[in-house]
């Protein structure tokens, strides 16, 4: 199977593995299919999903990169607590998306900050910042519609910026240069549309379609709960994410400060993907008396993964702790995200864990 069956069928696989979801496969010329009405205030199943193609990946660094188009749609922009809707405008050809990871590890890395140039012979096509997005067949990526100039050969160059979340262990001293990566685009408008759009009958039900199967590039999995280092706490739900929190005896290397520390992992619910970019707090409580209560710091570990991390005084059996999201992810959102995490509905609700 080549590259363009396997991403077809998966988007097709995903809608399929929910039981009662599978709609009427046909073309995106038949029209967008609406938002659901009477969605929930968190993750419901999209109206419907598309294929997408997998352009190719390129390396320079300590960055690979990851190219995919698909039909051009809606999504969500968040900026603070507001957040709008982005509609497909005249002229707009595709939603290129792109991925960014460690070759070394293959850890997808968020916060790095991207924008994309499209040339054809040279000459400049399209320009961009793309945003940093949340979708449920791809977790974290970065994306926007863009525009081209009809069929052909294109060059599509990625500049990816230095990441600047604090990084720990094997992760100190790497992502921290800027670097260009060029990735061939052949297009064609028959190609495509011959991607697959399905309408799912569940749409905006809670509930949500699998991640996209990719062979060329990795998904953006958070850890699995026993694979996190240190003491798992516990977890608790905040409106769609997901926070595990774990005790380690000492802080990863790189972080400053003496004692224990507590990192907080946050994954979507159903999916496992990582939630990135939001603002966290934490308070730890001992016979009723504060030990720690302050910021948790966005940190990239190649054991922790991306979490939000402090250096505290030990947690305890018997302790309690609040998990306060201060922010939501600062995210764009593809349909069926754009009303959790904060979303439309602006907030997330505390979490409290009994260490």
């Amino acid at each position: 199977m080549d590259r363009r069956t396997f991403l077809r069928a998966g988007a097709g696989v995903s809608a399929l593995s929910l039981a009662g979801c599978a709609g009427l496969l046909e073309s995106r010329a038949t029209g967008n299919a609406p938002v659901p009405e009477n969605r929930p205030d968190g993750i419901y199943v999209p109206g419907h999903v598309e294929g997408m193609e997998m352009v190719d990946t390129g390396e320079r660094g300590d960055f690979a990169a990851g190219l995919m188009y698909s039909y051009a749609h809606r999504f969500w922009t968040v900026t603070g607590n507001t957040v709008e809707r982005t509609s497909i405008e005249d002229g707009d050809d595709v939603h290129l998306m792109a991925s960014i990871w460690d070759p070394e590890t293959r850890t997808v890395l968020p916060e790095t900050g991207l924008s994309l140039e499209i040339l054809r012979g040279g000459s400049l096509v399209s320009e961009e910042v793309i945003y940093p997005m949340l979708s449920q067949p791809m977790g974290f990526h970065y994306g926007a519609n863009f525009e081209l100039d009809g069929d052909g050969s294109y060059t599509v160059r990625l500049s990816v910026g230095g990441v600047s979340t604090r990084r720990t262990g094997s992760f100190r001293d790497r992502f921290g240069e800027p670097t260009t990566i060029e990735v061939p685009f052949e297009y064609s408008r028959s190609a495509r549309d011959e991607l697959a759009y399905e309408v799912l009958d569940r749409g905006g039900e809670p509930g949500a379609v699998d991640p996209n199967a990719m062979e060329m590039m990795p998904d953006s999995f958070a850890p699995a709960v026993e694979e996190l280092p240190g003491t798992v706490l516990g977890s608790g739900r905040s409106n769609g994410a997901v926070l595990v929190a774990t005790a380690l005896d000492s802080p990863p290397a790189g972080v400053g400060g003496e004692g224990g520390y507590l990192a907080v992992s946050a994954r979507t619910r159903y999916n496992r993907m990582v939630v990135p970019a939001m603002g966290l707090a934490g308070a730890v409580r001992r016979d009723g008396e504060p030990v720690f209560d302050g910021r948790l710091v966005r940190t990239l570990d190649p054991d922790l993964g991306y979490h939000y991390g402090a250096v505290v005084d030990g947690v305890e059996s018997g302790d309690e702790l609040t998990l306060t999201p201060t922010t939501q992810p600062q995210t764009a959102r593809h349909e069926g995200y754009e009303t959790a995490f904060g979303g439309l509905q602006g907030g997330m609700e505390p979490v409290t864990l009994s260490a």
